[in-house]
């Protein structure tokens, strides 16, 4: 049993392998790695995509939740788009083909995301909740579009068909062994599902480095970002233990963006034209929050 769960340990480990996709030229800014070849495994997602995200927006029309092409925060999402939009193009060959689009969906949810192909939805829960400023829904939203260009969908989908081979191929194992194949392939997906939650808190991480590249390159403030999950903290005082969640501890994420400062505050200088040595700190709009240096 201890060899088909090291095994299993061991497939899952794969899946943190990385590929060989090129990565952008500018020895500037942040530097992740490359991305997984496990993206080439659960790739084909644009499509499907796009038709859930059509779907999303019907569904929200048809609620009258859909935010109109006029509306105030509709015009803030989409030119916050258009500004991160050109620096989020090094990132990956396909971007420049994507049909992007930006929507808001009237919710409560403190959520955002960006589908596959540059399908972007805020929601008006996380604008109105945490009263998010430009820069940090710049930081939010070059998050989200990071994990399209990364390929985390397709990452994740691929990495869990390893996983799945690997539950399946323990039980064949034990059967032949002589154990219990059942509790075999139990031990297996415990196994796997730890594997699968540390590389999902991988991904945010590399999507919280990458958006903030994007964001600074853009003219936003990438401390921000460290203003966001203290906005964050205080409104989800609640949360599951990091190693049990898909999500990096709030903490520990401020912290990654603080050890990238040195990295992304040269390019938010260079796009607003400053003088690094007299930048101003990052002031956000809650009295909780200190100034940020």
């Amino acid at each position: 049993m201890k060899r088909i769960f090291f095994s299993v340990l061991m497939l899952a480990q794969i899946a943190g392998l990385s590929a060989y996709a090129q990565l952008p030229d500018s020895q500037d800014g942040v530097k992740v790695g490359e991305m997984s070849i496990f993206r080439k495994l659960g790739g084909g997602l644009e499509t499907q995509a796009a038709t859930q995200y059509q779907q999303t927006l019907q569904q929200a029309q048809g609620q009258h939740a859909l935010g109109p092409d006029n509306h105030p925060q509709v015009i803030r999402l989409r030119a916050i788009a258009e500004k991160l939009k050109p620096f989020a193009m090094r990132w990956n060959p396909s971007a420049p083909e994507w049909k992007w689009e930006v929507n808001l969906i009237g919710s409560k949810q403190i959520n955002a995301y960006c589908m596959p192909g540059g399908k972007i939805a805020f929601y008006t829960g996380i604008l109105d909740t945490l009263k998010l400023t430009d820069d940090e829904v710049a930081i939010v939203m070059g998050h989200e579009i990071a994990h399209a260009l990364r390929e985390h969908g397709a990452e994740r989908a691929g990495k869990a068909r390893v996983a799945n081979f690997g539950v399946k191929l323990a039980e064949i194992i034990a059967g032949a062994k002589g154990y219990d194949p059942n509790l075999a392939g139990s031990v297996a997906g415990g196994a796997a599902n730890l594997g699968m939650l540390k590389f999902s808190r991988d991904d945010e991480t590399e999507a919280d480095v990458v958006g903030l590249d994007i964001a600074a390159r853009a003219g936003y403030d990438p401390r921000a970002g460290i203003a966001l999950w203290q906005k964050m903290a205080i409104v989800n005082k609640s949360a599951p233990p990091q190693w049990l969640s898909t999500h990096p501890a709030g903490k520990d994420r401020i912290e990654e963006i603080r050890r990238h400062l040195p990295e992304v505050m040269p390019l938010y200088v260079h796009a607003k034209g400053l003088n690094s040595a007299s930048i101003a700190p990052y002031r956000s709009n809650v009295k909780q929050i200190a100034a940020i240096d």
